[in-house]
């Protein structure tokens, strides 16, 4: 690798990024690469149709809105602040160093732990497609998710371009097994082959006929997660044709885009194999955490490796661009004085965060290395944890919109509405979110593993958060990070380090459209 450059303040090029790389289509892409959309299906739909049964898509409709919502919030302040710190400078300029701090911690620790899960998927898949059926935590497994880790680490080091072409045809496949899914399912229903043919209801679309509300809260919050990842174009945003535009209208496409994916796969699922409680059906708990292979045998037949494929493709395509807003968020916490100065590195050719992208992929990978050598049960809590890491995040994003933009609010009704009503909103739903996951998280029977005489989960997620407190303060002690916290180095007037002008050299493949 080569050497790698400090960025300076005064330097009119922002933080060093590629400006002027991505376009719509291009955001857009590796937005929904993120998501993961067909692994989030594999692992979450049967889990989601066993906690309310026929109510799964309005439960996918439901958990969209605080998406919208928050991502409403995304667009206004990188409207504003067109920062690739995201969370981290918006809750900075809102409420000042600490909150901001914890902001792109929550970021930094979702980011992890998923990649953790991201990389191990991947390789139990690979192994499973070529006939070797391994524990999670074979040795071989664990090898081959850290090679994954690896090569979508150096993918995302050596430049955003080469990571644009890759997901292109990443999330291309991805959209075709999805598609292919959806006919064959819908065909063989009209056919009458489907093992448990069942005929479309509007009923399936009442939000009014949940009949259990535990089993509604667990349904929204696993579907509330599948959602997340759309907002890795907004890290991305100095790096885009149009910084303070762009990123807010991918953020809201991509979370359409889902929002339709989800809620087709779903009916055609249900249409197809049914709400039984055996063989193919959706309500069979032994199917639930990987609905895909229960079925592909008799949907496609021969060609049931396609799904196998498209679960592995999901995968690592996320895998690599998980590690895009974590990397960059590292970088401007750098930049700004809230982390070591190295961390503001920018390779001198690919310009990208070099050093942050790097300790990125080396933390992860010892994460997973380190759960699974203690326990993968340990690793599987830490996974389910993860909502916490999210929904916190999130809703500091959501109320560092309305109170950022505070006095605007009574300027016009698109600014109440958009910057203050929805992004308050958000953030609320986002809290429920947050303390309903801790409250069923805390119950021993949630998870994997029991810690200290409570559930496992609770104890990692509330943990994780916990423990970027501890590394704050230790922050706090050494002399460089006190510009940051006495609100010198970022603060609401603080010029934020980006590009001077948006309308670069466009080099992305797909025209900066």
């Amino acid at each position: 690798m080569a050497a790698t450059t400090p960025i300076h303040l005064e330097r009119p090029d922002g933080k060093g990024l590629a400006a002027g790389t991505l376009g719509l289509w291009g955001s857009t892409v590796i937005g929904l690469a993120s998501t993961a959309p067909v692994y989030s299906l594999v692992a979450t739909l049967g889990f989601v149709v066993l906690a309310v049964g026929a109510q799964a898509p309005i439960a996918f409709i439901i958990a969209f809105v605080p998406m919208l919502l928050i991502a409403f919030a995304y667009r206004e302040l990188n409207n504003a602040v067109p920062d690739c710190g995201t969370t981290f400078t918006w809750g900075t300029k809102a409420f000042g160093p600490w909150v901001g701090w914890m902001g792109g911690w929550g970021v930094a620790v979702a980011g992890m732990v998923v990649l953790a899960n991201l990389a191990q998927i991947a390789s139990v898949y690979f192994w499973s497609l070529i006939g070797q059926d391994l524990e999670n935590n074979d040795w071989r497994v664990v090898v081959v998710a850290v090679l994954f880790i690896a090569a979508m680490t150096w993918v995302s080091w050596r430049g955003v371009e080469i990571g644009e072409r890759i997901q292109n045809i990443l999330l291309g496949i991805q959209y075709l097994a999805l598609a292919i899914f959806v006919v064959t399912a819908l065909w063989q229903f009209f056919a009458g082959t489907a093992p448990n043919p069942t005929p479309f209801s509007w009923e399936w679309m009442n939000p009014f006929a949940f009949t259990d509300w535990s089993g509604f809260t667990e349904a929204i919050l696993l579907a509330l997660f599948i959602y997340w990842g759309w907002d890795t174009c907004l890290a991305l945003n100095e790096e885009t044709k149009d910084p303070k535009r762009i990123p807010g209208r991918a953020a809201l496409l991509t979370t359409v885009i889902l929002l339709f994916t989800y809620v087709a796969v779903t009916i055609a699922a249900m249409m197809y194999a049914g709400l039984g409680e055996s063989g193919t059906g959706l309500g069979n708990e032994a199917n639930a955490d990987d609905f895909f292979l229960a079925i592909k045998d008799g949907l496609l037949g021969p060609f049931g490796w396609v799904l196998v494929v498209s679960v592995i493709i999901s995968a690592i395509s996320s895998t690599q661009t998980t590690i895009l807003p974590t990397a960059r968020g590292t970088l401007a916490m750098g930049v700004y004085r809230a982390l070591p100065a190295k961390f503001k590195d920018v390779h001198p050719t690919y310009k990208t965060p070099s050093f942050s992208t790097i300790v990125m992929g080396v933390v992860a990978s010892a994460y997973y290395i380190g759960m699974t050598l203690i326990s993968d049960n340990i690793l599987q809590d830490s996974i389910l944890s993860l909502g916490l890491a999210i929904a916190f995040y999130y809703a500091i994003t959501g109320f560092a919109c309305v109170w950022y933009f505070r006095k605007d609010l009574t300027a016009s009704p698109r600014d109440f509405f958009f910057k203050g009503l929805f992004p308050l909103l958000g953030g609320l739903m986002l809290t429920w979110a947050f303390i309903q996951s801790a409250i069923d998280m805390w119950d021993v029977d949630y998870g994997y593993t029991v810690l200290f005489g409570i559930g496992g989960t609770f104890v990692i997620g509330v943990g994780s958060l916990a423990f970027g407190l501890v590394l704050m303060f230790v922050w706090y002690l050494f002399p460089r990070s006190k510009r940051f916290f006495r609100g010198e180095s970022l603060n609401r007037e603080t010029q934020v380090m980006v590009p001077d002008e948006p309308s670069v050299t466009i080099r992305s493949i797909d025209g900066g459209i």
